[in-house]
């Protein structure tokens, strides 16, 4: 589990959730449409691909998955980034970009 407290998550969460949807705001949603309720963001692309995003708040952690693959998240504070745990070295952000282009033909800037 990761070291922040619950407010701290909280607000990182918070971050990059805002973050990523500002950043799919332009894509042109018959290549990308996403819905953000509660704790989750669901990216449906015109490909039939889906991407959900989530919290993990007892983990501390953003899951996303997509493809039949999954990844979990946790806040690298010296990096300043969502790390993937697994030690792939992708984090939340640059791994979206991937999966947006891919699908979506798109690219967003997070």
């Amino acid at each position: 589990m990761s070291d922040l407290t619950e407010p701290q998550y909280l607000k990182l969460a918070d971050q990059a959730f805002r973050r990523i949807q500002d950043a799919l705001e332009p894509v042109d949603p018959d290549d990308a449409d996403y819905e953000f309720n509660g704790d989750v963001l669901t990216i449906g692309f015109a490909n039939g691909v889906k991407c959900v995003i989530n919290t993990q708040r007892p983990a501390r952690q953003i899951w996303l998955a997509a493809k039949a693959r999954a990844w979990h998240f946790s806040w690298d504070e010296g990096a300043g980034k969502w790390m993937d745990d697994k030690g792939s070295g992708d984090d939340l952000f640059g791994l979206l970009q991937r999966i947006v282009q891919e699908n979506a033909g798109a690219t967003i800037r997070l």
